[in-house]
């Protein structure tokens, strides 16, 4: 036999209303009120990680034209400019980057490849192929990892910290969803990431880079968005010293080009025989 509510068996009258009243003010506020927690559930963080992901990267095969520049207490001090090509790896999902140095002179020819766990270095001076670190510095405050095409989504997890007003690189306060990201694979270039994304849009608007102590190494604002391969992306990353805030290096994307590029490129064994365009 079902059951049912005993105020739901027949319509009251009368002295039965009375009693169902009075029975139903007797309860405590809080069995007549929804928890917050299921009145509302929040975002996926990890959700919201993937978005901003491809919202910074293009989901195809493609080229890009890279522009490091490194400042000084608002002087320029270096420039450096390179030639990036990326695609996802199959199985992983994980993105493998060739990049080609161009500029300056006395680097041309040169080649970083990041596939998987591994990083290398090509001169083709010296034939030599050598490991490197993502966390090795490549000019200014731009590392090595900073360069690469990555999706933080396959190399950290994760969690919401907060939602807040934070100001933009434009210096525009935005609503954002502030995720703390701890490192979940090898890959991952730093020990831990605080990025801000847009509540409405995803976009992410500035990250935080952090040491294992938990120190600041660096803030790097993501700005300029244009129309790029399908999407509204950031062609401009604003990284800031974490000691210094006078050490400024400013990362420039252009040219956005899907390209169809072979798997092959991303072996190591094939940096001797690239062939720039």
């Amino acid at each position: 036999m079902s059951k049912t509510h005993p105020y739901a068996r027949t319509p009251l009258t009368g002295r039965g209303r009375r009693r169902a009243l009075r029975a139903l003010l007797a309860l405590p506020v809080s069995a007549c009120i929804a928890p917050p927690a299921l009145a509302q559930a929040g975002p996926n963080p990890q959700a919201l990680l993937v978005a901003s992901d491809a919202i910074r990267n293009p989901g195809q095969p493609f080229r890009v034209t890279v522009t490091l520049t490194e400042y000084e207490r608002g002087q320029q001090v270096e420039a450096s400019t390179l030639a990036s090509y990326a695609r996802t790896l199959e199985g992983s999902g994980q993105f493998a980057t060739l990049v080609q140095f161009v500029q300056p002179a006395r680097d041309t020819g040169k080649l970083m490849l990041k596939a998987g766990n591994d990083m290398w270095f090509y001169d083709p001076g010296t034939k030599a192929s050598i490991r490197i670190s993502p966390q090795q510095r490549l000019l200014g405050q731009a590392a090595n990892g900073d360069i690469v095409t990555v999706n933080f989504a396959r190399d950290y997890k994760a969690s919401l910290a907060a939602e807040e007003l934070t100001q933009d690189g434009e210096r525009k306060e935005r609503r954002a969803y502030k995720l703390a990201l701890a490192a979940s694979s090898p890959d991952a270039a730093y020990p831990a990431i605080e990025l801000w994304v847009d509540v409405d849009q995803s976009s992410p608007i500035k990250a935080r880079f952090l040491s294992d102590s938990g120190r600041l190494l660096k803030t790097a604002f993501y700005r300029r968005f244009e129309n790029q391969l399908g999407a509204r992306r950031p062609t401009e990353t604003v990284i800031i010293d974490g000691l210094n805030p006078q050490l400024v290096t400013i990362v420039r994307f252009s040219e956005f080009a899907a390209r169809n590029i072979p798997p092959q490129w991303f072996q190591r064994e094939f940096l001797p025989r690239f062939q720039p365009e």
